[in-house]
């Protein structure tokens, strides 16, 4: 398991429709070590920081593996690492499985801890070009992670990744995405449990109370 590549990017202007919007999504990949401080990685600004950035969502992984399937769903889209906006693109490193808390140990000095699944909005769908995009990812569940800085620290591609640490809940990345995408059903039982990071019990509980 280990950090495939690593990619920055700042705000953007695109037109779309005949309007201006600002986004970070277009990341590019560098060399080198690249400092990871508690809200951001070294060269990275989020645009909407309403929807991106903060303690919560201070970095964005994604795995190298989902980018085969996407390039079978989207033929002749170009997809370069950083394609998704991700900052961290892993290899061997199970996203989709990962415990909302545990511990992943980068590197010799960085920890970080994925804490939700990026939810899709119109600015992803404009920046992907795909009429559809938001229902096709949300489909697809493949939503990679957002990441908690818990040890800052320098990372550079390469860098392996270790688990160290899995909370007793269970609740995996995918889990909680699937209940707040498509599967309303799931939501009273993943507000409830046990060890659920707070932020993510309000996303959760405010997510149903809509619904209802």
């Amino acid at each position: 398991m280990k950090i495939l590549s690593i990619c920055v990017g700042g705000p953007r202007q695109l037109e779309w429709r005949g309007r201006t919007i600002e986004t970070s999504i277009f990341k590019t990949p560098v060399a080198g070590r690249v400092h990871v401080g508690r809200l951001n990685i070294e060269g990275d600004k989020q645009s909407d920081l309403s929807v991106h950035g903060g303690i919560d969502k201070a970095i964005y992984g994604y795995p190298s593996e989902h980018y085969a399937f996407w390039r079978a769903e989207l033929p002749g889209t170009e997809l370069p690492w950083g394609a998704f906006g991700e900052n961290l693109t892993t290899e061997d490193v199970d996203v989709n499985g990962a415990i909302i808390g545990e511990r992943w140990r980068v590197g010799p000095s960085v920890v970080l801890q994925p804490m939700f699944g990026r939810i899709p909005r119109m600015t992803f769908q404009r920046t992907m070009g795909e009429p559809r995009w938001v229902k096709t990812f949300a489909r697809a569940v493949r939503p990679g992670a957002y990441l908690r800085v818990l040890e800052p620290g320098e990372v550079w591609a390469g860098d392996p990744v270790t688990v160290e640490d899995r909370p007793a809940h269970g609740v995996t990345i995918a889990q909680a995405f699937r209940a707040y995408m498509t599967e309303p059903a799931l939501l009273p039982e993943l507000i409830e449990t046990h060890g659920l990071p707070d932020g993510l019990r309000e996303i959760l509980t405010n997510r149903l109370a809509r619904r209802r």
